[in-house]
């Protein structure tokens, strides 16, 4: 054999990446190709950052990024903050999981941000929570199923 496998690469991968972000802990599965990134990220822009920086060192058929971030205890809700609209119809949820939104042709990041939190300018909440399918939050197509997070 020539080479690392697979998993020593995955393996060495998550170590860089852990030496770049040490506020994260970070671990990964591997089936066949599809690598699940796992853990804590302190925030969504080092999450983002942390998926990039591992799709960088790795070429897998599919990376998924399962990084969650933690909420503050007892946090009050943002001051200013607007409630979801009311006429926007809810997405289908599976008992206690993410809601999910199926791209229609003519859909945007933008307006489906708009849809569930009142905010277009949100769009970046939608794309950081699927950029394991998503590579840029200007290029989605119709069928594809977008994890909608609270």
């Amino acid at each position: 054999m020539f080479g690392k496998s697979f998993e020593d690469k995955v393996t060495a991968a998550l170590e860089k990446v852990r030496g770049s972000f040490p506020r994260a802990q970070i671990s990964a599965s591997v089936a066949d190709k599809i690598v699940t990134l796992k853990g804590e990220a302190p925030d969504l822009d080092t999450k983002g950052r942390i998926m990039a920086e591992f799709n960088k060192l790795v070429d897998t058929d599919n990376t998924i990024n399962q990084i969650s971030i933690p909420k503050p205890a007892g946090a009050p809700a943002a001051a200013g903050a607007a409630p979801a609209p009311q006429n926007a119809a809810a997405a289908p949820r599976a008992a206690g999981g993410p809601r999910v939104h199926e791209v229609v042709r003519g859909d945007t990041l933008s307006a489906i941000a708009k849809k569930y939190y009142g905010s277009a300018n949100k769009y970046t909440k939608i794309f950081e929570a699927n950029r394991d399918i998503l590579d840029d939050p200007d290029k989605i197509k119709p069928g594809q199923k977008l994890t909608i997070p609270d």
